[in-house]
């Protein structure tokens, strides 16, 4: 039996109407070839009931099946991640993000992302501390130990770090100064902001340092994000009426088939929480 639920982006629910493996319960039920089948187990797209597969499973009959049949592809490993290490010790590492790249596994791809690669490239385990939407680019921070994650995402939610962002935006008449809207607290992208408040509404807050006109219509900016909701900058951007130059998601002019938008994480300073020494990294 299957579900139409998610139907359009290539998802399948399926309760199993027989024992058997997997890769046979796709054959049958979704027609797919077992080579289709292998590729999405090892992507990381097939769940049963609720748990990511890696590999060929058993499933009983009445057991449930979740498969992202057309899942999102992102750039391979170019193995040149070292050369991208801005920084690194015994606590953490901070590395250049490339633009069209997750910083961690996506629900349907747990293989192409940052972590992954650096990972493979380091030969150690680390662990996700904050994230950057995947059409950005710039300074990523992942932790080496638990220990420091803990620590560090404590200092993000006390809002210690400092983190600056360069942006070419559509349009010249922004102006410095403090930007305050309110976030619809839906987790489904696009994200909707409102200068008026709602009950429930989440706060976005971020300063424009400066502004610096381009030709063709265009500005550089600066922004020092206070909060750090998903898309915050691009939102409220767009919101002044100046979106990201790339970010059709917002209203901007789309940039070529790439997922990528002029947006970078482009500063970031913070005491480290273990040892008390002042970090402050810049592209």
């Amino acid at each position: 039996m299957q579900s139409a639920r998610g139907f359009e982006y290539g998802v399948r629910h399926i309760i199993s109407h027989q024992s058997g493996s997997v890769i046979d319960v796709l054959l049958s039920t979704l027609h797919l070839e077992p080579d289709q089948s292998k590729f999405l187990l090892d992507l990381g797209s097939v769940y049963l009931n609720h748990k990511r597969l890696k590999e060929n499973s058993s499933v009983s009959v009445g057991d449930y099946l979740r498969v992202h049949t057309k899942p999102r592809r992102f750039p391979a490993d170019d193995g040149r991640w070292t050369e991208r290490i801005l920084f690194q010790n015994e606590h953490f590492v901070v590395v250049r993000k490339t633009a069209g790249l997750p910083v961690h596994a996506s629900v349907d791809n747990r293989k192409e992302h940052l972590l992954a690669y650096l990972q493979n490239a380091l030969q150690i385990p680390l662990y996700g501390t904050h994230r950057l939407d995947v059409p950005t680019q710039g300074l990523i921070v992942y932790a080496k130990t638990t220990e420091f994650q803990s620590a560090f995402n404590k200092l993000l939610i006390e809002r210690q770090v400092r983190k600056i962002y360069r942006a070419i935006v559509e349009g010249q008449g922004l102006q410095p100064g403090v930007l305050t809207h309110f976030m619809h607290p839906s987790p489904r992208a696009p994200k909707i902001v409102s200068r008026e408040n709602s009950e429930g509404w989440l706060e976005c807050t971020l300063e424009v340092l400066r502004v610096s006109p381009l030709p063709d219509n265009r500005s550089e900016v600066h922004v020092h994000l206070h909060t750090g909701r998903t898309h915050q900058i691009r939102t409220q951007l767009a919101c002044e009426g100046h979106p990201v130059v790339g970010d059709h998601t917002y209203g901007g002019q789309k940039l070529g088939t790439e997922e990528r938008i002029e947006l970078e994480a482009c500063e970031l300073e913070f005491i480290n929480p273990l040892t008390g020494e002042n970090h402050h990294f810049k592209i």
